[in-house]
Order: C-alpha cells, then structure tokens, then sequence
C-alpha cells in the first residue's frame, strides 16, 4: 500500500515506548531504531496456559473447519485455476503494480500465474499496507490494525491454501462473544453449533437471550424477511439506506441497534450505524447464515508481513518477478493520447512497462491522478469513496488478565473489538502477561489527541470491561508499555449511495488497471475483497487478445 505517514517510535526512556503516525517522516532516530529489524515469529505453538495469582487462562486451537466443499470456495477456485490456466501468452506483458498491500500483492501473484512478469512498488519499507507491522524498540510486533479471517473467506483461504500455508491459521470456537455494558466483567455469547446453515446461526441467536427479548428476535427476523426472499437485488437495492434509516423503515426495535448493530457497524468499517449502509450489514449477515462456517474466526499465528505477505512476494520474485520497497509514486506520466508512459518516483527513477495497476488506497490513488483524467465519469466518481479514520491501541500489562481466547465485541462507546494477544496468537503468547490490542472506532476527536490521552480514555473502557483487574489510576493491573497506531484514512467509508462509485478493475484508460478493497467486488473493505480485487484485475489483463506486433487490446465489456 503506498501510504503518506510511516508509524514511528515516540516516548521518552521515562515512559512507555508509543507508536503512532507522524506527518509522514521518521526522525534520525526513529528510522535506526526500525531499519534492518526482520519481522520474526516466536516459535510457540500448542495449547498453553498461564497462571498469575490463582488465574488459569487456556490457548486453544480448534480444527479447520471444511471449506472446501462450499459454493464460495470452489467458485473462488475456480478463478485460480482459470488465471493458471490461462493461454501464455506469445510474449508476457510487463505489468508495473503500485502499492504492496493484500490487493497489489494479490494482483502479482495472480499476474504471474497469468504467464506474465510484474514489478511491484511499495512506498514503504515493509509489505502488506493495511495489513503492515512494525517492531518497537523492544523488538515487540505493533501491527496497524487488528485482523480476523472469517471462514466467509474463500478466496483468503485458496490463497493460503496455493501457497502451503493454510496451517498458518489458529481457528477459534465457532462463536460471537459480547461484553455486556451493564453487567461489568461479563460477556454473552452466540454459540454456533456444527449444523448446517442457517440452522446453526438461527440456532446461535434463539438461544441467546441476553441481549434479545423474544418480541425483539422476531421483529428483527421480520425485518430481515425480505432479504431472504428477494436476495441480492434486495441487498444492493439497501445501498441507498443507513442502518438505522433501514431499521425504521422495517420496523425494527431500537434496541436491535443498541444490542447488535452498533457493534457490528463498528466492526465491519469503524463507524456507527447511523453512517454506515445497510448494504454492509446485509452482506455479512448473508455470509454468515447462509454458510455454515462462515462466521467462525481465525487469527494469523504472527505477523502479517513475515506470515502472509513475504509467501505471495516470494512465490512472484521466484517466478521473475520483482518487488522494489522504498519505491514511492510521485507522478503516473502519460502519453499524447492518454495512455500511461511511465510511473515516476520520489527518487527520480522512472519504471516503465507494457500495462500499468494501481493498488494503492483510494484517498492516494485520487490525489496522485493525472489531471487529464480527472474529468472522466469513471474516475470522477471516485471522490465520493473516502477512507474512513481508525486507532489501534496495543497495552502490555504487568500480569495475565482473564480474557478469553477469542475476538471479543467491546459494545463501549469508544472501543469496537479486542483481543488478548498474548493468548490468542502464537507470536505474542505469553503465560504470565497479557497484552491487549484493540480497535479505537470511530476514532473522533482522538484521531487529534495525544498518545496518552489515547491510553487514559482507553483505560476508562477497560476498567468496565475488567473490573476486578484494571483500574484507570493503574492501582490494580499496570501498564508495561503501550503503542499508538493511527490511520487517519483506512479502508473507504460504506456510506450510503457510494456502491455506484465503485470501479471496475479495467479503467477506460486501455493500459491503466485498479485494484483495491474500493473497487468492485462483493466482499466490500475487507482483506478479503482486497484480494479478491487482485485477482480480478488479474483477470481482466488475461482476458487481453493478443493484436499486431504484440500489443494487447483489451476484450469489448
């Protein structure tokens, strides 16, 4: 992902190290205190527990769940199997990506099936984008956000699967599990059992009766009638309402909103559901009940960049391909006729190729176009699709607190979800401590706000989220550390009315290609419509018909 700030070091040796997102400069220091530090995997692995006090905290796997079988997943590889076996080329292009996000590096592996030979620019000195991780001075991962892959994953899964990886996933309980504001210290979960679906999610919300009253499940359920009947149309025809429009539309109780809504809202994009469309509501609840492992989740067991993204970089440079870091765009040159010549760098170096993709984020794409296209519908339409600010707040703790090992719903006013690290994950696991990482949405007023008033109003929230262990003055469990990773434009905004916004892959421009979560796919901003989007842009370049004198025209729409 090309992106306009690095996360960099900040604290006094008086006090915890923070890490945060500057103006876009790393200081003398902070730039030693990152460079030539390898992104390494604690070797741990196995059921674990740890004790602090009396206090037993287990870290358990679960098993893959079968996805294979899935009309998700075969379609998804079925797609990989096409770009595989897509006719060679009589001379491969030269494909120049930029931004090594999930959908550039997508993009370039999926390319490179195609036959053809990629470059791939990166801005930065790490892979994966929004998906990146940084080490402290303590050698400690700091990741950009908190990341979760949903069974509703196909194309995530045959990615990791293409490349031998697939173990690489720590599956937890197939289960939802909510903090419950009035009732400090507990949690109420839906419990998905190993049915079919929709049995098992009908199952999970019918035996919840925590959060729900019956009435309000059935007006809920009536409300949601018509998406079952009517389907996709219905859905997308949704795109035009916010949540809570929808809501009063249907009839829905407002505690539906207060109970459910507010939470996932704030999961899906970091907004609340007064902004967010119903559309991306809709979608996920479709995903989740109509397969039957959908919802179930799995942590990477490390970091993204080492685990996930340095696999896809090696399987394309193994192939001839090439990955430049440190390769920021500063211009997309063009031709007379407004075709792409070159992309040019903040260094001066100019790279050229047969076909030019952008995969950087929408907010960097808009700024960075030539001025000749900016009128053109398809790229007009792009102003409307805005990122949309997000904090991710890590805290290492002197002992082991009593989360569970599994993503948790925080339902306070300024936390979206959390998890305990140091339990869940392989690369943070640790048996006496606990760190938490958590996702500060929508971020506010505190997108502004110093490293430590971040740190004091997240430590109000966790004190009712743990009572008996976490107090805001710090009297119970105390803070080793911190860090502080802000993005101020993270995945586009889903607000309604911005669906029609959203590109094809293939631009008008007939050597000028997008890839992006933005851009569209049926899996909105998440990783895995980033990299669906890859491999779709990938598709389009396959679908070229050679011409004379090997130049490639693209295929009529």
């Amino acid at each position: 992902m090309q992106t306009g700030a690095l996360p960099g070091l900040a604290g006094g040796s008086s006090g915890p190290a923070a890490i945060h997102r500057s103006q876009g400069r790393l200081s003398a220091a902070q730039s030693s205190a990152l460079r030539g530090v390898p992104l390494v995997r604690a070797l741990r692995s196995g059921a674990a527990s740890g004790r602090q006090n009396g206090l037993r905290v287990y870290c358990r796997d679960f098993p893959a769940p079968v996805l294979t079988g899935t009309s998700t997943y075969k379609e998804a590889a079925q797609l990989s199997a096409e770009l595989r076996n897509a006719p060679r080329p009589e001379r491969p292009l030269h494909i120049v990506i930029a931004g090594a996000g999930l959908a550039g590096l997508s993009s370039a592996k999926y390319l490179t099936d195609a036959g053809h030979k990629v470059t791939l620019l990166e801005a930065n000195d790490v892979l994966g984008g929004k998906v990146s991780a940084y080490k402290d001075a303590d050698g400690d991962t700091v990741e950009v956000g908190l990341h979760i892959i949903f069974g509703a994953y196909p194309n995530f899964q045959n990615l990791l699967a293409e490349l031998g990886i697939s173990d690489r996933l720590q599956w937890k309980s197939h289960s939802m599990i909510f903090a419950m504001p009035n009732l400090p210290g507990e949690f109420s979960r839906f419990e998905f059992p190993d049915w079919p679906a929709p049995i098992n999610g009908v199952w999970a919300i019918l035996r919840n009766n925590e959060m729900l009253t019956w009435p309000e499940k059935i007006r809920f359920a009536w409300g949601l009638l018509p998406a079952i009947v009517f389907g996709q149309r219905y859905v997308e025809e949704q795109d035009a309402l916010s949540v809570t429009d929808w809501m009063t539309k249907q009839g829905v109780p407002s505690r539906v909103n207060d109970e459910v809504f507010i939470a996932m809202s704030k999961a899906l994009n970091f907004i609340g559901p007064d902004e967010l469309s119903m559309q991306c509501i809709l979608i996920a609840l479709n995903r989740f009940l109509q397969e039957r492992h959908g919802s179930k989740m799995a942590f990477l067991d490390g970091n993204f960049p080492e685990r996930l993204c340095e696999p896809i970089a090696q399987y394309f440079t193994s192939r001839g391909g090439e990955l430049k870091l440190k390769a920021r765009l500063k211009e997309i040159v063009l031709n007379d006729d407004g075709t792409v010549r070159n992309y040019k760098l903040t260094s001066g170096e100019t790279v050229e190729g047969d076909l030019y993709l952008s995969a950087m984020p929408v907010d960097i794409l808009k700024r960075l176009l030539p001025e000749q296209w900016r009128p053109m519908p398809y790229f007009k339409k792009l102003d409307k699709l805005v990122g949309v600010p997000v904090i991710n707040v890590h805290i290492w703790f002197d002992r082991k607190l009593s989360t569970v090992d599994h993503l948790l719903f925080s339902r306070s006013d300024l936390l979206s979800v959390y998890a305990d690290m140091s339990t869940t994950c392989k690369e943070h696991y640790d048996p006496d401590r606990s760190m938490l990482e958590l996702v500060f949405a929508p971020p506010g007023k505190y997108i502004n706000a110093s490293d430590q008033e971040i740190v004091d109003a997240t430590l109000l929230e966790l004190e009712r989220l743990f009572p008996d262990e976490i107090k805001a003055d710090q009297s119970l469990a105390k803070i080793r550390k911190y860090a502080i990773v802000k993005t101020p434009l993270s995945v586009y905004k889903t607000v309604p009315g911005c669906e029609p916004c959203r590109p094809l892959q293939r631009s008008p421009i007939n050597n000028f290609y997008l890839a992006g979560d933005f851009t569209k796919q049926k899996y909105l901003a998440s990783m895995e419509g980033a990299l669906l989007s890859g491999k779709l842009a990938a598709q389009a370049v396959a679908q070229l018909k050679p011409a004379h004198h090997g130049v490639c025209q693209p295929l009529e729409p």
